[in-house]
Formats: C-alpha cells, structure tokens, sequence
C-alpha cells in the first residue's frame, strides 16, 4: 500500500497449514459460550432494566455502555495480544481473563436489587451490564484475530462461517433458557417489583457456567503458532513485526492507514450495527406494545413477562436460522460472490424487521418467528461475510490491531444509536418502539446496497 509502510495481506504469501473440522470447531467453541452470554444479555438486559425502573425512551442510554466498553476495549485488547507471548500463547490468556470477568458479572447482575440497601438497582444493574460488555469484550476480540492467526485463505470463510455456527448456537441457548427453565422446570416467571424473576436470575447463573466452561474447552484444545512460526508462514518481512508490536501510539498510525476495503466496509457495518443495535434495545418494548397491546408504563405484569419471554423465543429462532445458514454461506459465496451473499442477507434482515409491523395481537405471535427468519440470514452474514472480506485485505502480523480497530464501525453506530434512539423513540415515534424496528430494517437494506461498492482483495486476486 504505497505510502502506508504496511505490506497488505494480498501481498504476502500464505503457506499455513490446512487445520481440520474438528481443529476448527476446537478454536471457535469459546464463542459458542460468549455468544450464550450475549443471548442472554440481548434478550434480557432491557427486561432487566425496566424492571429496575428504566423508562423505554432511557433504555438506549443504558445500553450505550455495551458499545463504548467495546470501542476501547477491542483495539487495545487488540493491540496487546499482537504482542503477548506466554504459556497460554498469544490470544489464550486473553480469553480466559474475559471469561472470568464476565461470568462474574453476570452472576450478579439479575441480582442488583440486593443491593438496593446501598445503591439505586438500577445503576448496579447498569455498572454489570458495564463490566461484563467490557469482560466479553477483552475475550470476543482475540477469537476474530485467531481464526484469522490459524487459517488459511482458502479456509478463511469456512473458518468464519463455523464460528458464525456456533455462535449461533451459544445465542439460541441463551435466549431461550428463561422460557425453558418456565417451561420444563416450573421456575417462576414474576417477582416483586423491582426484582428480576427467578427465570431470569437462574437463566444468567447457567450462562455464565456454559460461558466458562466452553473458553476453557478452546484454550486447553488449541494451539497457537510461535511468533517465528506466524512469521514463517506469513512469509511477512521480520521488520514488520517490530512495527506490529511497537508502542501503543501504533493503534492511530494503524487507525490512519487501515486499508481502502476496511474503510469501504465500515461504512457497510455502520448501517448494519445500527439497525441490530434498535432491534436489541427496543425488541422488548414494542412487541409488548404492538403485539400484546399493553400500555408504555406496563413492565411488571404477567403480559409484559410472557411478552419479554417471547422475545426470547424469537432471538432464538433467529439465531437458529444463523446457525442453519452459516452452513450454506461457503457455497453460496463460491457461487455468487461474498459481496452479493452478504448484500442478499442484509436484504432478507430488512424485510425481516419491517414485517414486525404487520403482526398485532398475542394470538398471532408465532407469525414473528416468520420475520425472524430474514434476520437470521443477515445474522448469519453480518458475523461472517464481512470478516472474510477484511481478513484478506490486512498484513497477517497485524491481524489483531487491525480486527480491534474494525470493531469501531460496530461500536461507533451503536453509539450513535444509543445516544439518539430513546428521544427519537420518545418525540417522533410517540413511545411507540415499533418504528425503531421498523426503521432499523430500512437501514439494512441501505447497508446492502452499500456492500456493492466494497472491493473483495481474495475475490480480485481469484479473478486475476
């Protein structure tokens, strides 16, 4: 990249050795229990919070900790495990640090009303919202550099494509644990106002044991290559790896000189984060008004419960579509292209979130599982397409740096969202949540449209 002094990864020559299935699964398990965590957190972080007294306009304002913590956490976690060498290799510590963080965090988080005798639940729910964003984080950002670290390029898709599998299924697991624990175990499904029920509480207890113990399954199964065999099979001039390692203030040179398809596909996750990021925060309340026709105030009742449970169900329905789907996305992107995968997902998630509108009436809410199937298969695509496309596009020996720093376009329209999408929810929309979604679906299909432009290194290089 003239001017740049970065080698691009289309440069190099990549000579790593072919991992098996089962190599493959090994390293990306860890995400299955992150993502249970997720599950969980994005099904219920607004239940939670609106327990604990948050209005619906106030909820995007609590979930802004998700994305902030993730927008500095990501690029030095990022940055350091580029340059960590131990016992444990260069990501695994990483990993395991996050992990326990994070199920402290959620441990107690459903729990805050105990500590309501010292300070607001509400703020204790928010401050273990923060912290385990910020655990899940420090352990999320090293699984994107390791595939990455292990794979090849032929194997790059297959590799994203089955972490995007197991994320799936971490997510349907943890959406779906308040309703099962209902369901076949008889925990009760209400509580006093101001406190989380019991499904909840225990659904985040099992969550953070399975968050846990699939980490744990990664680092003791997956090896990682040496500095000198990363070099090696990078093929990548020794010079570059004093760059790549040099002092924190290599994260804004790197930042200024990321690649013209990184950049291309920023705009791509933009539109992409900010449409998820209104689904996450406004799914909750709108369904419990549209759907279940209660009113805005209403957060404590039997409805808003069966409400919230349901919204569950139907993350986990499309989670369970992104697992189904992540099979297919390797042969569908050697078909048509990974850009045009990922422009007909995102196309199938907008029509997805703006046929919520049409279903009114508790009777008629297994229709929503119909919409979830369109955002299952932006889902599927969104943790994949885009990550392929951009690991082919940057120097191997900064493949940490460069995924942490990416994580800006996830973050930045998250941020963006959480800071304007409760008055616009409240001024424009008049409380009603439904628009957010509405909306967010529009979005994605902007977010399509803008894949078009984006320039595929691997898939160039293939051509030629």
């Amino acid at each position: 990249m003239a001017g740049s002094g970065i080698t691009p990864a289309s440069s190099i020559r990549d000579n790593k050795p072919r991992l098996s299935i089962i190599q493959i699964i090994n390293m990306s398990v860890g995400f299955l229990g992150i993502q249970c965590g997720f599950g969980l957190q994005n099904a219920n972080a607004s239940r939670i919070l609106q327990t604990f007294g948050a209005d619906v306009h106030e909820l995007s304002w609590f979930w802004l900790v998700a994305p902030i913590t993730g927008m500095i956490v990501q690029p030095l976690v990022g940055h350091y495990s580029d340059k960590t060498w131990g016992r444990l290799g260069r990501r695994r510590p990483y990993f395991l640090i996050g992990a326990v963080l994070a199920a402290i965090g959620m441990c107690i988080m459903p729990n805050s009303a105990a500590f309501a005798s010292y300070i607001s639940a509400l703020w204790v729910g928010a401050g273990m919202l923060f912290m385990m964003d910020a655990s899940i984080n420090v352990a999320m950002e090293p699984f994107r550099a390791l595939v990455a670290d292990k794979l090849s390029t032929d194997q790059r898709t297959a590799g994203f494509a089955i972490q995007t599998i197991l994320i799936g299924l971490g997510a349907v697991i943890g959406s779906k644990l308040p309703s099962l624990l209902v369901k076949y175990f008889g925990v009760a499904n209400t509580a006093g106002e101001g406190i989380a029920p019991p499904s909840v509480v225990f659904s985040f207890y099992i969550g953070a044991a399975i968050l846990l113990a699939a980490i744990l399954w990664t680092i003791i199964t997956t090896s990682e290559y040496s500095p000198e065999d990363q070099l090696k099979y990078s093929g990548a001039d020794p010079a570059l790896e004093k760059e790549a390692t040099s002092g924190l203030g290599q994260i804004f040179k790197d930042f200024a000189s990321m690649p013209k398809t990184m950049k291309q596909l920023g705009l791509v996750q933009f539109f992409s984060w900010f449409a998820l990021f209104s689904m996450w925060v406004f799914c909750t309340p709108a369904l419990a008004q549209h759907v279940w026709g209660l009113p805005v105030g209403d957060t404590h009742s039997e409805a808003y419960n069966e409400a919230a449970n349901w919204v569950g169900e139907i993350f986990s329905d499309y989670n369970l579509v992104a697992t189904v789907y992540a099979f297919l996305l390797p042969f569908i992107a050697g078909k048509i292209g990974r850009k045009n995968t990922h422009a007909f997902s995102l196309i199938c998630g907008g029509i997805g979130l703006m046929s919520i509108y049409l279903i009114t009436g508790p009777e008629n809410k297994e229709l929503l599982s119909y919409s979830m199937i369109g955002v299952g298969i932006a889902w599927a695509s969104i943790l994949a397409m885009p990550y392929a496309i951009l690991a082919g596009s940057i120097p191997p020996l900064k493949m940490g740096i460069y995924m942490g720093i990416f994580n800006f376009f996830i973050t930045g329209p998250q941020i963006l969202n959480g800071l304007i999408g409760g008055p616009i929810v409240k001024y424009f929309y008049g409380g009603e949540s439904v628009y957010a979604l509405v909306v967010a679906g529009i979005v994605l299909i902007v977010a399509a449209v803008s894949v078009i432009f984006v320039d595929d290194v691997d898939e160039v290089k293939k051509i030629a």
